[in-house]
């Protein structure tokens, strides 16, 4: 086995375990129904606690790569071939039963949002009246890529990091970056500007139909589509959410020649997973698949900002292509979201949030 724990690392170590693990198992070096190590054993030999093991068998589980039997042990649950299997069971979905659309969740505390206002414009003085760069001011990109690599697993440079102001400027973005020849597939049902931002610049949209947990199988096959556009953690408005195996097969589909895959982790901050699924941009194997995300839901969908991050294949192509386009998100705005990312705020909010969802669909499931 010989798994290595880094205490230097930034990454916790029950997160470090848990992708050196998973990658064994999707490798096959775990055969299906093949037993992992014990708690204890698999503890001194990574001289972590056996809590750190727990968490970490944990969230495999949840996530359907294992399931634990009593007194027996761990088993793999996981196979690359089930293309269009359904979800494990633990998989929580946001369907009716788990629906969360009308509950009154905590908004961003407008307090904290003040203070960083006040400590930006004191700190910052002038600087805020300066231009931003094209590609976004360093100080978010930077805390963008420190927050993904703690909360997703996602480990980038800034360069691969774009600002925008909102989800559709930057699938405006990729329209350029792609070209209007391309084939584009969305999801059906979706958030209908995707739809609309596509047909407003002349492309030929193919429309998937979703399945339970994710797009339905033969459909992805038949595609003629060479663009992927895909919410994989909750499609809206449908609230399906995408099984491990059904993520598997989207990376099976887009590993074909020219082929990429636009990711929108739509809402993903806020599941009530203990840890959250996988991205598909961190489950890649090429550098085909761009991430895509917001702060509308996170903190309000009045600052229009969001943030995409390209393969490094793709940056410089990008660069020469439509570099030249000047950020639309003020520089002022960006540095308070650095504020509130590098304060700890952000992630704070989230959690709240995350522990009130907790209680909800316990609430839901006590009835």
């Amino acid at each position: 086995m010989n798994y290595k724990i880094s205490k230097e690392n930034v990454i916790p170590a029950y997160l470090q375990l848990y992708n050196q693990i998973k990658e064994h198992i999707v490798n096959g070096v775990y055969p299906l129904d093949g037993k992992l190590p014990s708690k204890r054993f698999l503890a001194e030999e990574t001289e972590v606690s056996i809590i750190t093991v727990e968490h970490t068998y944990s969230m495999l589980c949840e996530e359907g790569y294992i399931e634990g039997k009593e007194r027996s042990g761990y088993f793999v649950k996981f196979r690359s071939s089930d293309g269009f299997a359904t979800a494990p069971k633990e998989h929580i979905k946001h369907n009716k039963t788990t629906s969360f659309q009308n509950v009154d969740y905590p908004k961003f505390p407008v307090s904290v949002l003040g203070k960083a206002i006040r400590k930006v414009t004191a700190d910052l003085d002038e600087d805020i009246l300066k231009p931003s760069p094209n590609f976004g001011c360093v100080e978010l990109r930077e805390a963008i890529q420190k927050y993904l690599e703690r909360s997703r697993n996602i480990a980038v440079t800034i360069e691969q990091i774009i600002i925008g102001s909102g989800a559709e400027y930057l699938y405006g973005l990729l329209l350029k970056l792609f070209g209007r020849k391309r084939i584009y597939a969305i999801e059906v049902p979706s958030y209908q500007k995707i739809e609309q931002v596509y047909l407003a610049e002349g492309v030929t949209v193919e429309k998937l139909k979703l399945g339970s947990d994710g797009i339905e199988s033969a459909m992805l096959q038949a595609t003629k589509a060479s663009i992927l556009h895909i919410s994989p953690y909750s499609s809206f408005p449908s609230g399906v959410s995408a099984s491990l195996a059904k993520r598997q097969e989207y990376i099976r589909w887009v590993d074909a020649d020219d082929r990429y895959i636009i990711e929108d982790d739509f809402e993903s901050e806020f599941s009530v997973a203990r840890h959250v699924e996988p991205t598909v941009y961190s489950m890649a194997l090429k550098e085909n698949v761009i991430y895509m995300n917001t702060f509308s839901q996170t903190i309000s969908p009045s600052l229009r900002v969001g943030y995409m991050v390209l393969p490094k294949a793709l940056v410089n192509i990008f660069q020469e292509k439509i570099g030249f386009y000047s950020c639309t998100v003020p520089t002022f705005i960006q540095y308070v979201i650095a504020e509130l990312i590098d304060s700890g705020n952000f992630e704070r909010h989230i959690n709240r949030v995350r522990r009130q969802k907790r209680k909800e669909l316990n609430r839901l499931k006590s009835k």
